[in-house]
Order: structure tokens, then C-alpha cells, then sequence
């Protein structure tokens, strides 16, 4: 077990740290309580807050999420919005009240999404900007701020991930595929079957090649060429179980594909 960052600096700095179980124990509610907070902040904790601790501090609770709500509220915004082709996300620092992620927003920051972000890449792009917003946001609550009601009706959900999802469907377009592959990493990471290994994949570039699904088309230096329902990947960086991750050249040096073969659908 490793302390993170934000314990880490607490520790150093004698600030007492609270890591309960549970919000919904009496105790740990009034342990909260008593340290009279002006404000709580979370960032990506992952359970509903009991309304009890809500009331607590005098300005409330209030969020950093990761997309521009009402878009892709829950477990999962980032790789969500990458999955399915947005161009832009962003940050959202909302006050927050007894639903998932529908409390009324005091603050949205655009963020543009590239055709190279990987879930990682947006995470720490996100991640600086969420916390010059929140900076923002807490500096202005004493002289007051408007918060805005989100449209219910614009929500969509950012579904928790799932390892089943990871399992590359050669069937698929290969845009679609392509974005997973990048929404997916570094985790759970998209992956294949071949020769009986679970090989995973880290980096990939859409090809114009047409033919079978799972269809090898070449393998040489630049990488494996893999046809889809539409369209063509290349698979550029490649990891064996256990191993390193490593350019599909030298992966093709230890474990030949040969072209012709047929990889599994799923």
C-alpha cells in the first residue's frame, strides 16, 4: 500500500487525515462535524455522499468532475468521452446535492480533445485544470456565486468500465476500435488472442485496407495491419503477458503474425 499524494503531503505537513470505512457512520459524521468546515471538496471519490454531511459545511460540498456536465456524469467521464468521438470535454465544479452528479454548476472549463489522447493524457490535462478551477471557485464563495441548474434532459451517463470491454471486436469499425484503444489506456488496456497469450495493446493508427474482420493484411516494421468491419488498424505497440511494452517490430521479432491469419472476433 502506497499513501497518496494528497496524504503524502498532509502527513508532511501535520494535517490530520479522516479515512473512514463509511460517511454513513454516526462517528465518522460527527467526527466531520466537528471540525466546522467552511467547505468540503471531493474529487473522483466514487460513492454518494449521505445528505447529512452535505449540510455540514457552511458553503456545502462541492465537486470536481471531469467533463462538462450534463454530459457524462458518473464513473467514468474521460474515457467515455474520448470512446465516443467528442471533441471537446472539460471541467465542471459543481455544488453538490444527493443525486450522481447533478448538483447545480458554479463553474465549466472547455477542454479541447486531440486524435492522440489517450484516457492518461486528458486525465492530466483535466486534472491541472480542475484544480486551478477549484482554486478559482473557493476564492469566490465568501463574496457569493450563482450557481447554474444543469438540463436533465441533455444528461448521458459515463458508465463505470469494465474489463469484458477491453476485448478487442475485430467486427467493430475500426474507428470505434481505435478510440477505445485510446480511451481504454492505461486502463483496463484493449487487448487480442494470439497463440494462446492475451496481448495488449498500447498504441494504434487507422488504415484504409479492407477485408475479413480480424484479418491479418501485414505485419512488418511499422506495425501489424488488422482489417475491421470498416476500415483498418495497425497495431504499433504491443505487450505480451508480463512482458515490456514494445513496438510491434520487435514484438513481430519474438512472435511472428503471420499475414493471412485470422484473428477471433472477440
Amino acid at each position: 500500500m502506497t499513501a497518496s499524494p494528497v496524504k503524502q503531503f498532509a502527513l508532511h505537513r501535520n494535517i490530520k487525515i479522516l479515512q473512514p470505512k463509511s460517511l454513513k457512520i454516526k462517528e465518522v459524521q460527527d467526527e466531520i462535524a466537528d471540525l466546522n468546515p467552511d467547505v468540503i471538496v471531493v474529487a473522483a471519490y466514487g460513492v454518494i455522499v449521505p445528505k447529512v454531511i452535505l449540510g455540514t459545511p457552511h458553503f456545502g460540498c462541492v465537486n470536481i468532475h471531469a467533463s462538462l456536465l450534463p454530459r457524462w456524469r458518473g464513473a467514468a467521464p474521460i474515457q467515455r468521452a474520448i470512446q465516443a468521438g467528442d471533441e471537446t470535454t472539460g471541467i465542471t465544479i459543481m455544488q453538490m446535492d444527493e443525486g450522481l452528479d447533478t448538483g447545480s454548476m458554479l463553474l465549466r472549463k472547455e477542454c479541447a480533445i486531440t486524435s492522440s489522447d489517450t484516457a492518461q493524457t486528458l486525465y492530466e490535462k483535466l486534472a491541472e485544470m480542475g484544480a486551478k478551477s477549484i482554486l478559482k471557485v473557493l476564492r469566490q464563495m465568501p463574496s457569493g456565486l450563482v450557481a447554474v441548474a444543469q438540463d436533465n434532459d441533455a444528461a448521458c451517463y459515463a458508465a463505470k468500465l469494465t474489463k469484458s470491454e477491453a476485448q478487442i471486436n475485430w467486427q467493430l469499425d475500426a474507428a470505434v476500435i481505435e478510440r477505445t484503444v485510446r480511451a481504454l489506456n492505461p486502463f483496463p488496456l484493449c487487448h487480442f488472442s494470439f497463440d494462446e497469450m492475451k496481448v495488449k495493446v498500447w498504441h494504434v493508427s487507422l488504415q484504409d485496407n479492407q477485408g475479413k474482420p480480424g484479418e491479418v493484411m501485414s505485419a512488418d516494421k511499422q506495425g501489424v495491419t488488422i482489417a475491421c468491419g470498416k476500415g483498418a488498424l495497425r497495431l504499433e505497440m504491443l505487450q505480451k503477458p508480463g512482458g515490456k511494452v514494445q513496438s510491434a517490430a520487435h514484438f513481430l521479432q519474438s512472435t511472428p503474425i503471420n499475414v493471412g491469419v485470422v484473428l477471433a472476433a472477440n
